[in-house]
């Protein structure tokens, strides 16, 4: 019974040591996050309207269109373009891999003698 009230004074020993340090580091966390707050609001820019002048307001709206409309059909077709390896290329990249495979794939067979 001696030693059950020895280990349950070291298990709250060391528990308790844990939690105060995590909410130690907690409220350091928390100090510095307030501290790190800027002190100065960055100002708020206005845009001005852009005139095109002499231009029909629906042709600027079509041609606003067609650069959106040019710019989504790009972006679909960025991935291939950024990727470092083209999909399915790194199947076979390492040996392990493909011996696992290749034993997956194959029925075992005993050798004869």
């Amino acid at each position: 019974m001696d030693n059950l009230a020895w280990g349950l004074q070291i298990t709250a020993l060391g528990m308790g040591l844990v939690f105060g340090l995590l909410a130690l580091l907690w409220g350091l966390l928390t100090l510095v996050q307030r501290l790190d707050r800027p002190a100065v609001a960055a100002p708020v820019l206005e845009v001005a309207p852009v005139v095109y002048e002499g231009m029909d307001p629906a042709l600027v709206a079509a041609i606003v269109t067609a650069a959106l409309a040019h710019r989504a059909s790009l972006r679909r077709e960025a991935a291939p373009a950024m990727r470092s390896h083209w999909p399915g290329s790194q199947l076979y990249a390492s040996r392990w891999v493909a011996a696992g495979r290749t034993r997956q794939n194959q029925s075992w067979q005993r050798r004869g003698r």
